[in-house]
């Protein structure tokens, strides 16, 4: 036999489908980026709900990869690797694979129901008042942006399509699936927005291979008694016969079909999947300077002193512990839905970029200075920032935050996900005047920001008096690279706050968990230690006066949401 040289470097893919795009990313042995790419994808919004198609997706994935390669200089036979990491959308598809609509529209394209659709909110209610044991398992009680509402509201509103529908399937195992023909689910998917009890493959870890687990963990008696008994027939095959830790090679890698879409080779190793926020988990919570992990002492528990916040359109706050913590209002805990071995605790913020886009946007000096950002080639948030340095100096103010001190925003505009886990809980903003100026618009901006961190400080100290020890966070994600962001959760919590050195934390994550398939690591978290890197470190302001005014403003925060439910109960007086 011919000796064929092994290809002279080893290149990892990381794929990464947002809310709007899809995202490839090559990353080398030392998790640095090579390059990468994106594509657009379609998304349809009718009130309540928010759809998108599995077949728009995938073709944006396959532009994106080969873009990405070709940035990168990267030939198909060097990308060693694959993985996937996705919105936590829910896909339907029939016998064939084609696509099963979700939509009202009865347009077949629209199969899946995006992440942050809001249209079970009944059907969440419905499954809360069951009091199931499962629900302790995700801060006691289900999100409508979980999967057992969606799949309620469509049995109950589209009979044709829940008749029609073979699987149902978590966007990223729906990509693994359609990559490598294998329909194992990721205990990530399964057990962190399906109620599926991860912790039912303890005694599993330890088989070193790993393989495709039964799926041991779904409670048939909560399915029958939310009305969706017939997902539990053959074995659970429409929901997840088999299940595996996130970064298990899936399949023979990727089908002949799938590897010439992509342009890459056949038999790729493919990794079961993570869900987007947990993949920038995965590729950041690693990333601390050697100072800050040698002053923990022992290495397994470093980890659980930090918390990942993956600031997108929302955010996500991801901590890890070595026994399992039940905090009320924050979903978990969930084991080895992240790191292997380790519970995880989520909490959540539904929106966050969302909201920053919202408020300036619906702002009448947003145009202008739009046109102003754009001629200087610089996003409107940094024009915002530098209008906040000069009114600082013009106003001599004592520092930056202090511009708010009349200002307040309670950033709840689609619902409170942590702590408080209210989706009827509304945005409020105080202290509003006729000024439409842009240095108005400058102060709302700072104050939503402010509102935000407040927000990420509530679920901080939350989930630190119920068991948690984290002081330390780390952030990725698109709002991550704003630095009055970045320096205002700081000061607002009150704790170091770790950039990473790759600013595409998700992509690695993703790219990450092909790597642990191709076997180039003993496991994920040797695989993250190799490859996660840090960056800068921002520190809480030295400054006393700041803390004392975080503190004060922190206070009126809480109230906030207090006058809101008391005026709640007011209001449903009158309809008594």
């Amino acid at each position: 036999m011919a000796y064929t040289a092994p290809p002279s470097r080893s290149v990892f893919l990381g794929v990464d489908v947002g809310t709007g795009s899809a995202r490839a990313g090559l990353f080398d042995e030392n998790g640095k980026l090579l390059g990468s790419a994106s594509s657009p994808i379609q998304i349809w919004k009718d009130g309540d709900c928010i759809e998108q198609s599995s077949t728009d997706i995938w073709h944006a994935i396959c532009a994106a990869v080969k873009s990405a390669c070709a940035l990168a200089n990267v030939a198909c036979e060097e990308v060693t690797s694959l993985g996937f990491a996705a919105t936590c959308s829910l896909v339907a598809v029939d016998a064939d694979g084609s696509p099963v609509t979700v939509s009202w529209s009865g347009d077949a394209r629209r199969n899946i129901i995006v992440w942050m659709d809001h249209r079970a909110v009944t059907q969440a209610e419905r499954i809360n008042s069951s009091n199931s044991p499962v629900l302790q398992y995700c801060g006691g009680a289900l999100s409508p942006e979980m999967q057992p509402p969606k799949l309620l509201w469509v049995k109950e509103n589209l009979k044709e399509s829940w008749s029609m529908a073979f699987r149902w399937m978590d966007l990223s195992d729906w990509l693994s699936y359609r990559a490598t023909g294998d329909d194992t689910r990721s205990l990530c998917t399964t057990v962190c927005k399906w109620t599926y009890l991860g912790h039912a493959h303890m005694q599993q870890i330890n088989e070193k291979d790993s393989r495709n687990m039964e799926a041991c963990g779904w409670d048939d008696d909560f399915w029958e008694e939310i009305g969706l008994g017939d997902l539990v027939e053959g074995h659970h095959a429409k929901i997840g016969r088999s299940v595996a830790f996130p970064g298990h090679s899936l399949g023979s890698g990727l089908t002949p079909a799938a590897a010439k879409e992509l342009g890459l080779a056949v038999g790729t190793p493919v990794g079961t999947s993570l869900i987007d926020a947990h993949a920038g988990g995965v590729g950041v919570i690693e990333s601390v300077p050697a100072a800050e992990s040698e002053a923990k002492g022992d290495d397994n528990d470093a980890i659980c002193h930090r918390m990942v916040l993956v600031c997108g359109t929302s955010t996500c706050h991801m901590a890890v512990s070595r026994s399992k913590i039940f905090i009320p209002g924050v979903w978990g805990p969930f084991w080895s839905a992240m790191v292997p071995e380790y519970w995880l605790t989520e909490g959540g913020q539904s929106a966050t970029g969302a909201l920053l886009d919202y408020v300036v946007e619906n702002h009448v000096a947003s145009p202008p200075l739009a046109n102003r950002a754009a001629s200087q080639r610089i996003s409107i948030f940094e024009l915002l920032n530098r209008i906040l340095e000069s009114m600082m100096n013009d106003l001599k103010a004592p520092f930056l935050a202090a511009l708010t001190r009349d200002i307040h925003v309670l950033p709840d505009f689609h619902g409170n996900r942590s702590p408080i886990a209210d989706p009827k809980s509304k945005g409020m903003v105080y202290g509003l005047t006729l000024d439409k100026s842009e240095r108005q618009l400058s102060l709302l901006y700072l104050a939503t920001v402010q509102g935000i961190a407040y927000g990420t400080r509530h679920i901080v100290e939350h989930c630190n008096s119920h068991g948690h020890k984290i002081d330390t966070l780390l952030a990725c994600g698109g709002l991550a690279k704003n630095p009055l962001y970045i320096q205002e959760h700081a000061d607002i919590i009150g704790c170091p706050l770790i950039l990473p050195r790759e600013s595409e934390s998700v992509l690695l994550g993703a790219s990450i968990l092909g790597a642990v398939a191709a076997k180039k690591y003993s496991s994920l978290h040797d695989a993250m230690k190799a490859l996660n890197a840090p960056g800068q470190v921002i520190y809480p302001s030295k400054d006393p006066r700041v803390k004392k005014y975080h503190d004060v403003k922190y206070r009126v925060f809480r109230e906030l949401y207090e006058q809101q439910l008391s005026h709640r109960k007011t209001m449903a007086e009158a309809f008594a």
